[in-house]
């Protein structure tokens, strides 16, 4: 099906372009959502007449997705998950989950507006990217952790591999210390006899 694109559209084409796409494509996306029309003869007339009308509206409306990026660009989100020793996710983390803290921090993000390069199936830092605009995006950072202490200590740079490294490097050193003292107390029992 040949259609007229309304507004910028990612992978497809500008403003204005009149390019063939599948038929599903068409009727199920770009007609319902405005952001095209079938090509016919009224459509072209209509698309010429209100043409100066799309360019201002496109213009505002990338100008104010420009604002939102500015503010949102490297913005870091904490989201809390539970996760086993090794920092596997039981479960992932999806747009949704990354929308809703960046509206929590105060920002309007919409869960379609949020792309994931990849699944985020693990604990630490991910960088998300937020299409605000066909022509405007953002980068945040969703710190993935099971706890605040945790989002933390991996914000100062520290991985989770990292930390359970030390803390089993502590625990085996109170061990040992724990022995040499009974070893101790036990060479102080033997001179005593």
């Amino acid at each position: 099906m040949d259609i007229i694109l309304l507004e910028r559209v990612a992978k497809l084409g500008q403003m204005g372009q009149v390019v063939s796409v599948k038929d599903g494509y068409a009727r199920n996306f770009l007609l319902p959502q405005g952001k095209a029309l079938r090509v016919n003869a009224a459509n072209m007339a209509r698309f010429e007449a209100e043409k100066a009308q799309l360019e201002a509206r496109n213009l505002e409306t990338k100008k104010e997705a420009q604002a939102l990026a500015d503010k949102l660009d490297g913005q870091r989100f904490v989201v809390i998950r539970s996760a086993s020793d090794g920092g596997a996710l039981y479960g992932s983390v999806t747009p949704r989950d990354a929308a809703e803290a960046a509206t929590k921090a105060g920002f309007s993000v919409d869960k379609g507006q949020i792309v994931l390069t990849g699944a985020i199936k693990d604990l630490g830092l991910h960088d998300v990217l937020v299409n605000l605009h066909p022509e405007v995006t953002a980068t945040i950072t969703l710190n993935v952790a099971r706890s605040a202490e945790e989002a933390q200590l991996q914000e100062a740079g520290k991985s989770i591999a990292e930390l359970a490294a030390e803390e089993e490097a502590a625990a085996e050193f109170e061990i040992q210390e724990l022995f040499d003292d009974i070893g101790g107390a036990a060479d102080g029992e033997d001179d005593r006899d």
